[in-house]
C-alpha cells in the first residue's frame, strides 16, 4: 500500500505542477485544489484502481491517470462536505479544512475546479493504447459519479435527513451514494480499462457497494469510539447532531457484526473471481485494527 501511495502522490504532484504552469491567471485556485488533494491520506480508492487493474494484467501506467482522477474527485467531495452550509467542519485529515485556509468562496470554486480537472486528466493522460470508446465510457461514469446520480444524490439526502427521524433504508441509500458511489466508480472503471466482461463488472459493482457500506459503518464506529486527535477530524459529530448512524441504529456491537459480515461477503466475491490480493487483505486489516480499538 505504501508503494502504491507513493506512486499516486508523486503523480498527483506532477499533474498539479504541469497544469498550474499553463494556467493563464491566478494560481490561487490551483493552490486551493492542490491543498486538500495532497493532504496526508490512505488513498484507498486510488489504490483500489491500481490493484484491480493489476489483477487483470493492466499496466500501472495505464491505470495511474484514472487513480489520480479518483483521488481528485474524492478531494472535491471533501471540500464541499466540510463547507459551513454542509457539515461545517474545521478539520480534515488532521489539518484545517479548505474553507478555513482559503475562505468559503475559494473553497467552493476549488471543489468545482477539481470535478472538471479529474475528467480532464482521464481524457488527456490515459495512454493512446486505450480505445476512445473505453475512455468515453469511463469519463461518462466519472461525471455520473460526481453528479446528481452519484455523490450529490447521497449528499442531498443527508441534508434532507438532518433533524429528522429516518429509517435504515434511507440511511443505506445515503451511504450507497455519498460513500459507495466513488468506490463503485474506482473499482468498475478500472475493470473497464481491463476490458472485463459485464458479469465480472457486475460482481465488482456489488463488491464496491458492499465496501462503501462497510467503510461508512467503519466511519460510524470510529467516530463513536476514537478521539478528534486519533481521527484527524471532529469526533462524535454525528452523535452530537442526533444523526442516524449504524451505531445509533444497531448499537456498537451489532454495527461491528454487520461490518465483519460485509468483509466476509466481499472476500467471497473476490474468491469467486479468482482475485487474490494482499492489498485488499491489508486494507481490511487496517480497518479492523481501528474498529477493535
Amino acid at each position: 500500500m505504501e508503494k502504491y501511495k507513493a506512486i499516486i502522490e508523486k503523480q498527483l504532484k506532477k499533474y498539479f505542477e504541469e497544469y498550474k504552469k499553463n494556467s493563464s491567471y491566478s494560481s490561487l485556485i490551483w493552490e486551493a485544489m492542490e491543498y486538500t488533494t495532497l493532504l496526508s491520506a490512505k488513498r484507498l480508492r486510488a489504490i483500489m484502481v491500481l490493484e484491480i487493474a493489476k489483477s487483470f494484467d493492466v499496466d500501472i501506467k495505464t491505470a495511474l491517470p484514472l487513480a489520480c482522477a479518483v483521488e481528485i474527485m474524492h478531494a472535491y467531495s471533501l471540500i464541499h462536505d466540510d463547507l459551513p452550509c454542509m457539515d461545517n467542519d474545521d478539520l480534515r485529515r488532521g489539518k484545517p479544512t479548505n474553507h478555513k485556509v482559503f475562505g468559503e468562496a475559494i473553497a467552493l470554486l476549488a471543489g468545482d475546479g477539481l470535478i472538471s480537472f479529474g475528467a480532464q486528466l482521464i481524457i488527456d493522460k490515459t495512454p493512446p493504447a486505450v480505445s476512445k470508446e473505453i475512455v468515453l465510457d469511463i469519463v461518462r461514469d466519472y461525471l455520473i459519479c460526481a453528479g446528481a446520480k452519484g455523490i450529490i444524490a447521497g449528499q442531498i439526502c443527508d441534508i434532507e435527513a438532518e433533524n429528522k427521524k429516518i429509517d435504515i433504508e434511507n440511511l443505506k441509500y445515503i451511504h450507497k451514494y455519498k460513500t459507495g458511489a466513488l468506490f463503485n466508480f474506482a473499482i468498475t472503471s478500472s475493470a473497464k480499462l481491463a476490458k472485463c466482461d459485464k458479469k465480472i463488472i457486475e460482481n465488482l459493482q456489488n463488491y464496491a457497494y458492499n465496501f462503501g457500506l462497510l467503510f461508512q459503518i467503519y466511519d460510524d464506529i470510529i467516530d463513536y469510539t476514537l478521539t478528534t486527535e486519533e481521527l484527524g477530524k471532529t469526533a462524535h459529530k454525528d452523535e452530537n447532531s442526533n444523526k442516524l448512524t449504524y451505531v445509533s441504529a444497531y448499537g456498537l456491537n451489532e454495527a461491528k457484526n454487520i461490518f465483519y459480515s460485509l468483509i466476509d461477503e466481499n472476500c467471497a466475491i473476490l474468491n469467486s473471481l479468482g482475485i487474490k490480493s494482499e492489498i485488499f487483505e491489508e486494507i481490511y486489516s487496517l480497518l479492523i485494527a481501528k474498529v477493535k480499538k
